[in-house]
């Protein structure tokens, strides 16, 4: 049977093409698809630290090792992450209680939040994610985002709903831009609207720490003397693959 491999940040690197078709046999495995991977590496790219830590999807949805792949499944191979396609002038609304997109122009924050508010509410938080001019002490010249945006955005929903159910938040905006972003422009923006400040604060921290480690967004940092893709956060322990030792480790 074929898989068809999807590749993103610095895998796409290794691999040297953002996807690739896989043969395997029937009935194999995650664990077995990064296994053949890692053979057909032969050490030269160094396949085995960068699987350590990944995630997986299967047709877009987060699986384990364990799970068996079907002929023309899409396999994503997901390393940490750091962090169809509307403009900010069209971003579509889940429901009055999410709005929900990515999008490749600059973010309208003002815009977005006049949306969010309506007269029930007594409390709007606004946390807005900017392209700062340096990063451990490299000066920045702009960064890359990268999604897989099917996956993205149902992530990003998911995110949104459990935000109102866990916090009893009215409404979730959450946008997050993609392409090349310049000093100054925002990258993420995420607005929560609730009758009561306490929670909306605490849904907004939540919604960011826990974008940043799940949902499949990615960032390359072009520097003066260099570019470098983003380390990004270790995603949650249900999440990361650890892939079996190589054969003859």
């Amino acid at each position: 049977m074929q898989v068809r491999v999807l590749c993103f940040g610095v895998l796409k690197d290794w691999l040297g093409a953002p996807e690739s078709q896989v043969e395997l046999p029937e009935g194999a495995t995650v664990a077995a698809l990064l296994e053949h991977l890692r053979d057909n590496d032969s050490g030269r790219r160094g396949a085995g630290a960068l699987l350590q830590g990944i995630a997986v999807s299967v047709n877009a949805a987060y699986a384990d090792k364990a799970q068996a792949l079907h002929d023309g499944d899409e396999v994503g191979l997901l390393p940490p992450v750091s962090g169809g396609c509307p403009d900010s002038e069209t971003i579509p609304a889940v429901g009055r209680e999410t709005r929900i997109a990515l999008t490749r122009e600059p973010i309208d924050a003002d815009k977005l939040v006049a949306t969010a508010k309506l007269g029930e509410d007594g409390a709007v938080v606004v946390f807005d994610g900017i392209v700062r001019n340096h990063t451990r002490g490299r000066q920045t010249l702009h960064l890359d985002y990268e999604a897989y945006e099917e996956m993205a955005v149902k992530q990003m929903e998911q995110l949104a709903v459990e935000a109102r159910n866990r916090f009893g938040v009215r409404h979730v905006t959450l946008v997050h831009r993609l392409g090349r972003l310049s000093v100054g422009e925002t990258s993420v923006l995420i607005v929560v609207a609730s009758a009561h400040r306490a929670a909306a604060f605490e849904a907004s921290r939540w919604l960011i720490d826990t974008l940043k480690k799940t949902v499949p967004i990615w960032k390359k940092e072009t520097f003066v003397d260099g570019a470098v893709w983003a380390a990004g956060e270790p995603f949650p322990a249900a999440l990361a693959i650890e892939p079996e030792a190589s054969h003859g480790a």
